[in-house]
């Protein structure tokens, strides 16, 4: 078993997932992926990641919105409360492709992600954005006992 930070790749375009894997296993994560939302709910199940990268459009123009929402459920029967803390990237061309842009709101309701990346994705930015979501993430984690 590793102790590198796990990092789920959501993405439907395979070159995209590959240049991500090969990038960030060089800088010491351990990557793994899915190919559209329903793959990547069931991944992060099965694997638990530290942090998440979703594309926006996969099988629909909006599918990862609609992981992204389920992820971030409030409700208290929800499959996926357990997984609510972990750090959403979202990687988007929609906005050049329908000229829309997007933004975080500050209660995470619009859309419940940490960071969104435009495509095509630039390495330092992403790398940048991965480092201080996991240290966030880590400096809120309950302590033990």
């Amino acid at each position: 078993m590793t102790d590198r930070p796990k990092i789920l790749v959501i993405d439907d375009d395979p070159d995209v997932v590959e240049l991500m894997r090969i990038a960030l296993e060089a800088n010491g994560y351990e990557v793994c992926s899915a190919s559209n939302g329903t793959e990547g709910l069931r991944a992060v199940k099965e694997i638990r990641p530290d942090l998440i990268i979703l594309d926006v459009m996969m099988d629909t123009t909006t599918e990862g919105f609609q992981v992204s929402y389920q992820l971030r459920s409030r409700d208290p029967d929800s499959a996926y409360g357990e997984f609510s803390t972990i750090p959403i990237i979202m990687l988007t061309g929609i906005s050049q492709k329908m000229q829309m842009k997007f933004s975080i709101q500050k209660d995470g309701d619009y859309l419940p992600v940490d960071e969104f990346l435009e495509k095509p994705i630039q390495l330092d930015p992403l790398l940048e954005m991965i480092r201080k979501l996991l240290q966030r993430r880590k400096e809120n984690a309950p302590g033990p006992g």
